[in-house]
């Protein structure tokens, strides 16, 4: 494997930089510039005479009087100085006035005959225009300063750089050995890496690797990761930049940042550019421009022909990451830009499993430690949010001073990452303290009766985040679909809850008030987005606009009236499921509340003594007949 690196990026060439002596001079040279100016200002320039000064009426008063003794008029000053009396001395100023002015005082003198003198202060006279000269050449030095520090040669040249962040071969330690949860990614990748590394296998056989690679999925799923991988698989430099860095209020800034990215990347083949968060950039382009012209389009039109200025052969690829491909324009993710397509799923089991190894490797783990058990009670988690489970964990070993991470601490790395930090200096009334275990109760029991619903894991009275309680829940497995029936059952587990405190105490509390919102949100997305609505039946009617945006609904008013008639009627259906199975267990509810208030949480056996005792409501089969 050879290590490739930049001429550019090398410290030899930095020291060998012809511009160096002359930034040094010019650097040099300001402080001495800056410092003669304010000399000249406030020293040589400024008049300095000694004695009295007179009033051009006092003085014209006195010199028809015969009190002036003698006059000497400094030229470069504008002023007359002498003496009168008993020889104090005075001094006069005219800079002010005109000729005029100049022609009456000396006519007076010369009436009254006294001694006149004229000093040419030789030296004042070069002060002047040196006082007009140095500002220019102060600035005239800065620009010469600018223009030889800006890194294309031009006067803030900076604006139309990149600023690409360049990694070469000798950085990267990143391999594919070190990625794991996204086996199907790797496999499509790893031809990349190849032909960066041999290109002269697919040269024989014809065949032309893809010019661009978009990778898309959730947050956190490993996208950046994977680039990465590749780069440190073939042994190239790897060049990585936002979208966003391309965005500037000032038109032509963005196409140009684009031209000089694609020239140091060619410049540096082979090797991968890797653009994150593209849809900042390259967003489905409008119609409806209101004349002028738009720098975000104008960037990406750029893009765009960059991208085809480029063959196989040259030994780039380009490759961006994005969650929303969908509102990508169509022009980029033809054939001949972004040839392949690589989505990244979050993690199987298997796939958690070998992340958390990846970054456990080095921290010392307790021999109770078991990441299997972890890895299924994470379902759903991406690679970033298993990595902060571990950093976490280590975090909170650290803080007991414990030398390894324990199964503990894991454990309640996974409840920090779901639900926030623990907040046991919170001050509830008994009376609080009650209506939340009877709440989170509520949540379990109705988890408990529901087969699509998933198992319940732990319950706790201790506030999370912004929840006074919680109710942790795993899934058994890694589901990739939801039914009907599942959906209901969340919906049923999440008003709980709610059905808990009305039966028990009598009423409702603001705690419910963030169940209500899921409740319903997950209740009208089964209605117009999975087609799961009585009065709709199988039709979607996501009113997604072209920009993928359905925060603006453009349905008509009936049927926004039937999407709120059918979601009521499935958030309605899971109040009765809850209300039945709370009414069928009020005792047990009791019970588990109690338990809970003294012992704050519960968990394994403790909690299991109390769900393997909950009954189904009197009406199960009509309250499941209305939720499913």
């Amino acid at each position: 494997m050879t290590t490739r690196n930049r001429p550019h990026d090398t410290p030899a060439t930095a020291d060998k930089d012809p511009r160096r002596p002359a930034v040094l001079l010019c650097a040099l040279a300001l402080p001495v510039l800056i410092a003669t100016y304010a000399l000249i200002l406030g020293y040589w320039a400024r008049p300095d005479s000694t004695g009295r000064q007179l009033r051009i009426d006092q003085f014209l008063t006195m010199v028809e009087r015969g009190q002036i003794g003698s006059a000497t008029i400094l030229s470069a000053d504008d002023r007359i100085v002498g003496a009168y009396g008993g020889g104090q001395r005075y001094w006069i100023d005219f800079s002010g006035g005109h000729e005029t002015l100049f022609a009456r005082l000396i006519g007076a003198l010369e009436a009254a005959k006294v001694p006149t003198a004229v000093q040419p202060q030789p030296l004042k006279s070069v002060v002047g225009p040196l006082s007009t000269m140095l500002p220019v050449l102060i600035l005239g030095d800065i620009f010469v300063i600018l223009y030889l520090t800006s890194r294309n040669g031009t006067p803030l040249g900076g604006f139309g750089r990149a600023g690409a962040r360049g990694v070469t071969d000798a950085d990267q330690t990143l391999t594919f050995a070190e990625v794991a949860g996204a086996d199907e990614a790797v496999e499509e990748l790893r031809e990349i890496a190849e032909y960066l590394s041999q290109p002269g296998r697919f040269a024989a056989m014809g065949a032309a690797v893809p010019k661009g690679v978009l990778l898309s999925g959730p947050p956190g799923c490993g996208k950046t990761r994977l680039a990465r991988a590749v780069a440190g698989e073939a042994a190239v430099p790897f060049f990585s930049i936002s979208g966003s860095d391309f965005v500037e209020m000032y038109v032509g800034v963005g196409a140009a940042r684009i031209r000089d990215l694609f020239a140091q990347v060619r410049a540096a083949a082979p090797a991968i550019v890797f653009i994150d968060e593209i849809d900042a950039v390259g967003r489905a382009r409008s119609t409806s421009a209101a004349g002028g012209s738009d720098e975000r389009e104008a960037t990406l039109n750029q893009l765009l022909v960059e991208m085809d200025g480029f063959g196989a052969e040259c030994g780039v690829v380009v490759m961006a990451a994005t969650n929303r491909p969908d509102i990508l324009d169509a022009a980029l993710l033809r054939p001949g830009r972004f040839d392949r397509r690589v989505t990244i799923d979050p993690p199987d089991h298997r796939g958690r499993e070998a992340i958390l190894g990846i970054h456990a490797k080095g921290k010392p783990l307790g021999p109770g430690v078991d990441l299997a058990s972890i890895a299924r009670s994470t379902a759903g988690f991406s690679a970033a949010d298993l990595a902060n489970v571990v950093n976490e964990a280590a975090l909170l070993a650290t803080r007991r001073s414990s030398p390894s991470i324990e199964a503990a601490d894991l454990s309640e790395a996974v409840e920090r990452v779901v639900s926030g930090p623990s907040r046991r200096s919170r001050i509830l009334t008994a009376d609080d303290r009650r209506r939340i275990a009877v709440h989170e109760a509520g949540h379990a029991l109705v988890a408990a009766v529901q087969p699509a619903a998933a198992p319940v894991m732990k319950v706790s009275v201790l506030a999370r985040g912004h929840a006074g309680g919680f109710t942790l829940q795993a899934a058994e497995g890694d589901r990739v679909l939801a039914t009907r029936s599942e959906l209901a059952a969340r919906v049923a587990v999440l008003m709980g809850g709610w059905a808990a405190e009305r039966t028990c105490l009598g009423e409702a509390s603001t705690g419910s008030n963030d169940d209500l919102l899921r409740a319903t949100d997950l209740a009208r997305r089964m209605v117009w987005e999975c087609g799961m609505g009585e009065r709709f039946g199988p039709l979607a009617i996501s009113p997604a606009g072209p920009a993928g945006d359905d925060s603006s609904p453009e349905w008509s008013e009936e049927t926004a009236t039937a999407i709120d008639a059918e979601t009521r009627a499935i958030v309605d259906a899971a109040c009765e499921s809850a209300l039945g199975v709370v009414s069928a267990n009020i005792g047990l509810l009791d019970e588990m509340a109690a338990e809970l208030v003294r012992a704050e949480s519960l968990e394994g056996d403790a909690l299991q003594a109390f769900l393997v005792q909950v009954r189904p409501s009197a009406d199960a089969a009509s309250d499941l007949a209305l939720v499913s």
